[in-house]
């Protein structure tokens, strides 16, 4: 496509002196600012085709050549290819709305209208209602018997243990146990001012007490809290433990003498096939019909297999080890990078926790 540039050789953003259609300081391209809407569309569409251009030529050697990229980004040879940053963002927003697409869903328990004998009641009132048949009154009680966590048995209706144990569940799923017995927070505050000041509880145990007693009595579900934090907030925590990963790299590959950039930059390409791959593969477990469990089986086996291969492989090209000594380095990372994200979570949940009320 034909581009019209200034005949003037100064850069218009940053005043150098021009030697050619680019700014040697700034990059910017010396185009004319007054052109029509063809031109200025046929700009940015050669702009779009270029970056899809160097998207589907870096998408290549990421899946089939594991660690050719981070060997061409260290060596100079950049142009052709997307920015290792640029490019994890990019996947790993896709990744990640895939991911999150579905949102569980919540099982709604009727709660019981109380004993048997006000069941017994409500029913009789159903009896002696006289614009209900005698199928619809009976179809309506049992209805209210069951929902209340009854069952009919040797035609006597007797509790439902499996539903009462579902509803108690419902019921309990708000609540976190305080380290007391109290059933305030103002009654715990004022029992602690009455104990010697050295039997009274910490700071973290009064603090623990008091987040308790907030989450029960507003009858937060921290299941949801804590899955609606882990959506939110696990795309950054991906982003951070990156650099971790890149320390963790450095310590295990000390003997290389590479640079930290250059860890972080493998780093960031062995992430970003990670979340390509897995999203093809949630892609193809979406058209596998259900009733193949056999296909969904060997699919997983044949995912974990490829992501090692490829780790392996990938680490042998980047850091020239030998093959054994590239397997233990490779359990070890392992280990301690999986340490160090259990870690993450963890503080995750604690800290959504202790922020829910």
């Amino acid at each position: 496509m034909k581009k019209h540039y200034r005949h003037e050789n100064n850069c218009l953003n940053c005043g150098a002196t021009l030697y050619g259609h680019y700014c040697h300081v700034c990059g910017q391209e010396n185009l004319e600012i007054k052109e029509s809407f063809g031109h200025m569309m046929n700009h940015a569409i050669s702009d779009y085709f270029h970056f899809d251009h160097q998207f589907f030529h870096t998408i290549k050697p990421l899946f089939f050549k594991p660690g050719y990229l981070t060997n061409e980004y260290m060596a100079g040879r950049r142009a052709q290819y997307l920015h290792p940053v640029k490019m994890y963002i990019f996947i790993s927003l896709v990744y990640f709305l895939l991911v999150f697409q579905q949102k569980s869903g919540v099982v709604q328990v009727n709660e019981s209208p109380g004993s048997l004998k006000e069941i017994a009641k409500a029913a009789d009132q159903i009896n002696h209602t006289p614009y209900l048949s005698a199928q619809s009154k009976k179809k309506s009680i049992n209805e209210l018997y069951q929902d209340a966590g009854y069952k009919m048995e040797n035609n006597h209706w007797v509790i439902d243990t499996s539903k009462k144990a579902r509803q108690r569940a419902e019921e309990n799923k708000h609540v976190i146990n305080p380290s007391t017995s109290d059933t305030t927070y103002e009654q715990y505050l004022t029992n602690q001012q009455k104990l010697p000041e050295a039997k009274r509880d910490g700071w973290f145990e009064r603090y623990y007490n008091k987040k308790a007693f907030a989450i029960n009595k507003q009858k937060i579900d921290l299941v949801e809290t804590i899955e609606d934090s882990l959506k939110h907030n696990f795309p950054k925590m991906m982003f951070v433990l990156l650099p971790l990963f890149a320390l963790i790299l450095m310590v295990t590959f000390y003997k290389s003498k590479k640079f930290y950039v250059e860890h972080l930059i493998y780093a960031f390409h062995l992430h970003c096939f990670l979340f390509l791959f897995l999203t093809i593969v949630m892609l193809i477990n979406m058209c596998i019909p259900g009733s193949w469990k056999a296909v969904s089986g060997l699919l997983t086996v044949g995912v974990v297999v490829a992501i090692t291969w490829y780790i392996y492989k990938s680490l042998r090209v980047v850091y020239h080890r030998s093959r054994w000594r590239t397997i233990f380095k490779m359990i070890g990372m392992y280990l301690v990078y999986f340490f160090a994200f259990m870690v993450c979570i963890s503080l995750l949940v604690m800290i959504t926790i202790f922020t829910a009320a």
